[in-house]
């Protein structure tokens, strides 16, 4: 394994991390009878898997259903200085509610301390209210700081760029959970910020929401040779020395195998990566034109400032994936997610584009005039049935 400074935490920290949201039983709280030995058996063969590869970083949320309390049956038994465990807690009008769930998953997870909580989500301007208020979230997590329960105070999010630079220009965490790999690199000016902070910098769901790489097109696979298109987008993240560790969702304990082979690449990214990107960045082109590879997102609307709250750039941004590189299994999954994500993946689809006027909220783009007509075609081409969040299903 390989580790990175986690930013001003001076943690050393395994450039994995092993995530906690896909191997539990369930996404709700359950009775410790419930769980099956084979569920729990599983799982305890996954963290140690992770421990004994160096992979000592233990994510997990309040959040995840089970994943703290079957987490508890495990952790106690492995070094606990050797252990770096992340549990998150999603920010609440009431602070003392966020309390009370803090005090739970220190609970389940039968531990005395975590080192690393989390604000789970600071995805909009209310919910970064809600953490930064006098009295709020964010004064609960200093007072368990103050009492030794936790040891350094961060937050994930999903929210926009301009949001999660809000939180990180308050200078009040630690570190950062948030989105960010080849696909999808609107976060940079996150991560650039974050880097001035020094804080910690976790990229979450790499190969789940970085493009399905356990599954890819045929085509990516293509583009991404020699390597494959998890290994290709492992290596672009952590070629970027801004960013510290990379969750893996392993639901079993050979969920790690692919990962690993980037570890013997991280020292000669720079000869190995060009190639896979100039292809990738060539077939962008032959495929969408060089004109609306290079402006396409110049000037768009958030889905705020749209008629239908109709989220505009995500839409174009998954039928441009879909079209380059093949990727339509993933653009559906997100594309239909749209309306049901609440602030974890806002706005809605383009099912009613034709009974909408974009002309107002377009009026500065470069594609003013056929982005009417692609955000249709989009959702003729991506729509079907309705995916919800994993926490809600």
């Amino acid at each position: 394994m390989r580790y990175r400074r986690f930013g001003r935490t001076e943690l050393q920290m395994p450039v994995f991390s092993c995530g906690g949201m896909r191997y539990q039983y369930k996404w709700q709280d359950v009775p410790p009878s419930e769980i099956p030995e084979d569920n729990q058996a599983n799982l305890e063969a996954t963290i140690r898997t992770a421990f004994e590869l160096g992979i000592n970083h233990i994510e997990t949320a309040r959040g995840y259903g089970s994943s703290e309390m079957q987490l508890g049956r495990i952790l106690p038994q492995l070094p606990r200085q050797e252990l770096i465990v992340q549990t998150k807690v999603s920010p609440k009008a009431d602070s003392q509610e966020f309390a009370r769930d803090f005090a739970k998953s220190l609970d389940y997870l039968q531990l005395d301390y975590v080192d690393l909580l989390g604000i789970h989500g600071i995805n909009n301007a209310e919910l970064l209210a809600y953490t930064m208020n006098p009295g709020g979230c964010l004064y609960v997590a200093r007072k368990l700081q103050a009492e030794g329960k936790v040891r350094f105070i961060g937050f994930s999010t999903h929210g926009s760029p301009e949001t999660i630079i809000q939180a990180i220009a308050t200078d009040a965490f630690d570190y950062v959970n948030l989105h960010w790999y080849y696909i999808n690199q609107t976060n940079w000016p996150a991560i650039a910020a974050a880097t001035h902070h020094d804080m910690g910098v976790f990229i979450i769901s790499p190969a789940d929401k970085g493009g399905k790489l356990y599954n890819p097109s045929p085509k990516l696979t293509r583009l991404c040779s020699p390597l494959s298109p998890m290994v290709f987008n492992d290596l672009f993240c952590l070629s970027h020395r801004e960013v510290h560790t990379l969750s893996l969702g392993a639901a079993r304990p050979s969920d790690f195998d692919e990962h690993l082979k980037t570890l013997d690449l991280l020292d000669c990214a720079d000869e190995v990566l060009p190639p896979i990107l100039s292809r990738l960045e060539a077939e962008a082109m032959a495929m969408l034109g060089e004109e609306w590879v290079k402006t396409w997102q110049e000037n768009l609307p958030s889905y705020e400032q749209t008629p239908g709250n109709v989220n505009i750039p995500v839409i174009l941004w998954l039928r441009n994936l879909a079209i380059a590189y093949d990727m339509v299994d993933y653009a559906k999954m997100r594309y239909n997610l749209l309306g049901n994500g609440g602030h974890w993946f806002p706005g809605n689809q383009a099912a009613y584009v034709d009974k909408l006027d974009f002309t107002d909220c377009l009026r500065n783009s470069p594609h003013k005039n056929i982005i009417p007509d692609l955000l249709r075609e989009t959702h003729q081409m991506l729509s079907g049935t309705e995916v919800k969040r994993l926490s809600t299903s």
